[in-house]
């Protein structure tokens, strides 16, 4: 008859099977309290996001835009000589783009020798922009309505029939952080105010907004250099002279108002500056010299306004 076994070996043989099915349920609920882990801390910071506020995408600039303005100033002042005889003027603009494309039109108040009614200008180009620079290739025309050809009694015509002429234009401005503004300019005419003479004007343009609590404040000037050829034989094939131009001031924006206080001057002597302008005064005085490409300080007071700036298109 067999025995039974001891007790206590039952008893051990019982722990050894508890000890093991405790060790192998350990080894299975560590990864899993791990996944389970993993998972809500991943809720948590989905949930996270979903609070976090997403930042609105700058809105696209319109295909097309509309700019157009109006300006007063105390002299009408065009690459160092004045286009009003050292008197006021008024001049509007208006210029329409869609993308690259450009086109213009501006009329100016003017008193000049052949007495137009007033100088109207159209331009059309290209203005492409790649990051900080700006490039404007296009062509301005210059037109004077109703001008008649200056002709004095001793028999001697001082302008030609007709003054209107283009100028083929070249531009690229630099702009760092929208605080320095640097440019490049060239603008060629094969027949300068229909004189026959070719001229090629180059200039460099600079302006600065300083870091001042003063918001709207800016100092900007140019230097630039007019090469004139030589006339057309019925204007006695007369080599016109060639002349460095500059202007420096600062001006003043508040909303869509500016006002700007600038400094013009030339090299142009006053026998000179009578010789490229044909002033009517040179000639009725007697004096073959003509004030209008001196130094001059020019004041101006523009509004600038555009359709998108208005709200009127998005």
């Amino acid at each position: 008859m067999a025995r039974d076994a001891p007790v206590h070996d039952t008893v051990m043989a019982g722990a050894v099977i508890m000890v093991r099915t405790f060790s192998f349920s350990k080894a299975l609920l560590a990864p899993a309290m791990a996944l389970s882990l993993t998972c809500a801390a991943l809720a948590a910071d989905v949930a996270d996001k979903k609070k976090e506020p997403v930042a609105p995408s700058p809105a696209a600039a319109p295909a097309w835009d509309m700019t157009f303005g109006a300006r007063i100033v105390s002299d009408y002042n065009f690459r160092g000589i004045s286009q009003s005889d050292r008197k006021p003027g008024i001049q509007g603009y208006a210029e329409i783009t869609y993308q690259w494309l450009y086109a213009g039109i501006a009329a100016n108040t003017v008193d000049l020798p052949t007495k137009p009614v007033a100088e109207v200008d159209f331009t059309y180009g290209i203005r492409p922009k790649f990051g900080p620079l700006t490039f404007d290739i296009g062509m301005i025309h210059y037109w004077y309505p109703d001008e008649k050809r200056l002709f004095y009694p001793a028999g001697t015509w001082w302008t030609p029939a007709n003054t209107d002429f283009y100028d083929i234009a070249g531009k690229v401005l630099y702009s760092w952080e929208d605080k320095v503004f640097i440019g490049a300019n060239v603008f060629h005419s094969p027949n300068w105010l229909g004189t026959g003479a070719r001229g090629t004007y180059v200039s460099g343009t600079f302006k600065v907004v300083p870091p001042l609590p003063i918001e709207g404040l800016a100092f900007s000037g140019e230097l630039g250099r007019y090469d004139l050829g030589r006339t057309s034989a019925s204007l006695g094939s007369l080599k016109l002279k060639d002349y460095t131009y500059w202007n420096l001031g600062a001006s003043y924006t508040y909303k869509s108002a500016t006002l700007d206080l600038r400094y013009h001057d030339t090299t142009l002597s006053k026998a000179n500056c009578f010789l490229n302008s044909s002033d009517p005064r040179g000639i009725l005085s007697g004096s073959g010299q003509s004030k209008w490409c001196g130094a001059a300080f020019i004041a101006t007071l523009s509004l600038d306004l555009s359709l998108s700036g208005l709200g009127l298109i998005k």
